[in-house]
């Protein structure tokens, strides 16, 4: 069933909030609450989400205008449609600086309000569209051999039900493309999809971004944030890579996917919102459960119903598929000898996709005709190219004449970075590897890398 859109009308007289209730309730895309002063108003707004208000500007103690005020700093996206019976210049300007969406004027029609209601929805789905950067970005899945046909059959049926989905499969696979797939096949497809990168954030800064904090939480706390589960209320929240999510942040998850309750960092009062959950990770989360970096009641929270990936490797017959759409996005001339193709076959993908997306976009840049050789292929010059052994010991300071295993891998991080000219999102993709792993590599081995350019 889709998500009934929530609103709040707040007046002081009692016919006309019972009025408005009984208009709206009359359609069933609508749930309504009703307040009788400004305290009641807040009350209600500390503990749930809600999409539009009607509030009254006239009200006794704590008046319209406040409330309006103190809806804007804890819930910026909730929209507030202004109810008065006179429209006065100074009342009007200052409520629209504050960012009420519109006014409608007592008595009002029908029609009228369910109309302004309705606009007031969808701007504020403009709203979170331009925030999260989702709009006109569809699903692109690539491929025609059975075991990813299968997979997509899969994800599709499982869609239509309420189930959280665990997507498991190496980096590279395409578990976000699935994850929206999911989502676009869901009741909720209409509403929002939020996709969060558990692995790219520290502890605070994630629960920050999930639940949102209040002002003054924390030093660099200027003002209250909404979390992404505000955000994606009704809609799909993706939480990415949800294997790297720390043991001490594991439990307040755990408690919001069990509750649909969250409270803000800093914040008293718990908050309540409807969102499908649907994570994915490249680790093997039983063996993380073994090893107690992962609680094994989150991975049954989480894993009620698991679509597994299939490696690259798995599927080479979609590989010249995959070659045709990358090419047709970079160039309209040229294309790939037997050769290059015989090549791309014979590799095994470690990074999957991804790296066959990188490979062919190197490959554009580098060829200097219409025809992709297999010179062209970075991965092929990096296999053929690299030191012999004897090479790599005379180059390493090493007691016992034997080649140690860091210093092998700390040069093939540095050939990778260079060739990517120093960013760290394609260097990490085509190594199988996160951001943050590659991040830490660096710090260890010491790689100087180029202030001026962009680690991104």
């Amino acid at each position: 069933m889709p998500k009934k859109h929530r609103i709040l009308v707040v007046d002081d007289e009692e016919s006309i909030t019972y009025l408005v209730k009984t208009e709206l309730e009359d359609l069933p895309e609508f749930e309504v609450d009703t307040a009788s002063s400004g305290s009641d108003a807040i009350n209600l707004i500390q503990s749930k989400v809600y999409d539009v208000i009607l509030l009254d500007v006239k009200m006794p103690r704590i008046s319209g205008v406040e409330v309006l005020r103190y809806t804007k700093e804890h819930a910026p996206t909730t929209q507030v449609i202004m109810l008065t019976n006179v429209v006065d210049v100074k009342t009007a300007i200052e409520t629209t600086k504050l960012g009420a969406y519109d006014f409608i004027s007592k008595p009002y029609e029908p029609a009228e309000l369910v109309a302004t209601v309705r606009r007031a929805l969808e701007h504020k789905q403009l709203i979170i569209d331009k925030e999260v950067n989702q709009l006109g970005r569809p699903v692109e899945l690539i491929g025609e051999c059975q075991i990813f046909k299968d997979v997509v059959n899969k994800a599709i049926k499982l869609a239509s039900s309420e189930a959280f989905v665990l997507i498991q499969g190496a980096s590279g696979t395409g578990k976000e493309l699935f994850a929206r797939l999911v989502h676009q096949h869901s009741t909720r497809k209409d509403q929002s999809f939020i996709a969060v990168n558990c692995a790219a954030m520290p502890d605070q800064l994630l629960e920050s971004e999930l639940f949102g904090h209040e002002k003054g939480s924390f030093t660099s706390a200027i003002k209250t944030k909404q979390g992404l589960v505000e955000v994606a209320d009704g809609g799909t929240l993706f939480l990415d890579e949800v294997g790297d999510i720390s043991i001490t942040t594991q439990p307040k998850l755990l408690r919001f996917l069990e509750t649909g309750e969250f409270r803000r960092v800093g914040g008293t009062s718990s908050r309540i919102v409807d969102v499908r959950v649907v994570s994915a990770t490249n680790k093997n989360l039983q063996e993380e459960v073994k090893a107690a970096r992962f609680r094994e009641d989150l991975l049954y929270r989480l894993n009620v119903v698991s679509l597994r990936l299939p490696n690259l490797k798995e599927r080479k017959e979609d590989i010249p598929l995959l070659v045709e759409n990358f090419l047709s996005r970079k160039t309209k001339t040229k294309h790939l000898s037997p050769d290059a193709f015989q090549v791309l076959m014979s590799y095994d993908w470690p990074g999957n996709v991804r790296e066959l997306e990188h490979v062919i976009e190197g490959a554009v840049a580098l060829s200097h005709s219409d025809v992709v050789e297999p010179k062209d292929l970075w991965m092929n010059v990096a296999l053929s190219a690299a030191p012999s052994a004897t090479t790599i010991q005379s180059q390493l300071p090493t007691t016992d004449n034997l080649i140690k295993i860091e210093e092998l891998e700390k040069i093939y991080i540095e050939r990778a970075l260079k060739h990517y000219r120093w960013n760290r999102v394609k260097t990490a993709a085509t190594l199988g590897i996160t951001p943050k792993t590659l991040y830490l590599k660096i710090k260890r081995y010491k790689i100087q890398v180029p202030r001026l350019d962009s680690p991104e």
